[in-house]
């Protein structure tokens, strides 16, 4: 049963949540505080991981914004926020921090739900077929979903992940930014082109120093490495 970890000060919000999303056979554990959440979260990284975090902008001690910097020093869980105002700039901000989605308040708990699902489904390994994309200096391996630059490690967010997976699958092919949306959301993009910018931007820094996404103006982005020679990218991945 999928473990989701709901970070809001909300009391009133957590119980019936918790026991809505038990009607979908996951389990949400609620913290108040940001130092409750960040314990729980740090707790179960030895006991058994928190397979999403859905969390709140508005909070004591720290903000959501800066609650969800912190976690993206320390683990890939996907984030999903939670922005009272449901202004763009805060799905900017929090886009551009590291969060996979982000839900308005106020909202119905299906479509939260249906958010986590997404997510989660996203980090389901991939179907065994072509399990290992090789390029100069690149490997991707869908089925661990973990990339190597150069032979080193690459901690990737899940929606980065997809979005590389996406540009490796057809390298040289470019993608348009309604591609990009439509693959890695596949509903309500309020964002449109200013969310597709911020993703690829950081992927773009992640991948550094390989110059491997390429923007042709006007159009997208695509994969600008050439596949690798015989003897692949790196050290295999398990």
């Amino acid at each position: 049963m999928p473990r989701i970890l709901l970070i809001d000060d909300d009391a009133q919000l957590g119980p019936p949540l918790a026991a809505y999303f038990a009607r979908f056979d996951m389990s949400l554990v609620c913290a108040l505080r940001p130092s409750d959440g960040l314990a729980l979260l740090r707790a179960s990284a030895r006991q058994g991981a928190f397979d999403a975090v859905i969390l709140d902008v508005m909070l004591p001690q720290m903000d959501g914004f800066e609650l969800c910097r912190t976690l993206r020093k320390e683990s890939d869980v996907p984030i999903i926020m939670l922005t009272a105002r449901g202004e763009v700039m805060d799905r900017v901000v929090g886009l551009e921090l590291g969060a996979d989605d982000y839900v308005p308040k106020p909202f119905e708990p299906r479509e939260l739900v249906a958010r986590v699902q997404t997510v989660l489904r996203r980090r389901m390994p991939s179907a065994p077929t072509a399990t290992r994309l090789e390029f100069e200096g690149l490997l991707i391996d869908t089925a661990t979903r973990t990339v190597l630059r150069q032979g080193a490690s690459l901690d990737l967010t899940s929606t980065e992940f997809d979005l590389l997976h996406l540009l490796a699958r057809d390298a040289g092919k470019v993608f348009t930014r309604d591609d990009i949306l439509n693959h890695l959301r596949g509903h309500e993009a309020e964002l449109y082109t200013r969310a597709v910018d911020i993703v690829v931007s950081r992927l773009r820094k992640k991948l550094e120093p390989l110059d491997a996404i390429k923007t042709l103006r006007n159009a997208g982005y695509s994969l600008a490495l050439g596949r690798a020679p015989s003897g692949g990218a790196g050290p295999s991945v398990a």
